[in-house]
């Protein structure tokens, strides 16, 4: 079981919140947040209510400004916890839009789907197994989107017109 606390102001003044679950509108919990500390677990925080806009993955530690640090705007709006997962990841990407074009599965992290798999772009997938992290450059970088097990068939209608994953990252540690 996950818990952090999310605090009003840097370096963990001003009011409080402890979260020991999903959060889709931290507004009714506090009126800002800029600073948290997360005791134990992961989870993805969201510039946006709703789970939606820009998102940042939080393992255990302290995260006094995390606006500076993470080059955050707005701050957390909403946060999702990320379940503990044991055994295999299994996850199929494809070129295009509902599951169309050129397609491969993976068992293993992936730095750059250009250089492993010759693929130029990816716009759709099916995560099987595990929770992992994708994100829009080469060698983790870039914007970044939380996938759990589901389909996702367009990465557009998500919110994320315009932008290309080219690595993707298994979630595997101790949350």
């Amino acid at each position: 079981m996950g818990k952090v606390t999310f605090y009003e102001d840097r370096n963990f003044q001003g009011g409080s919140y402890e979260c020991m679950s999903d959060c889709a509108d931290m507004s009714s919990h506090l009126s800002r947040c800029h600073s948290c500390k997360v005791e134990s677990g992961c989870f993805v925080i969201y510039d946006r209510t709703n789970y939606m806009g820009n998102q940042y993955f939080l393992k255990s530690g302290e995260y006094p400004d995390y606006m500076n640090m993470m080059g955050m705007c707005s701050g957390i709006r909403s946060c999702r916890m990320i379940p503990m997962h044991k055994g295999q990841y299994k996850m199929k990407i494809y070129e295009r839009e509902n599951f169309g074009g050129q397609s491969n599965e993976m068992m293993e992290d992936c730095d750059n789907i250009q250089d492993r798999y010759s693929m130029s772009d990816c716009q759709s997938c099916h995560v099987m197994d595990g929770h992992w992290l994708t994100y829009e450059q080469p060698q983790y970088r870039g914007k970044m989107m939380y996938m759990r097990p589901g389909e996702y068939r367009s990465f557009k209608d998500m919110g994320y017109d315009g932008v290309r994953f080219h690595s993707f990252r298994r979630i595997m540690d101790s949350c």
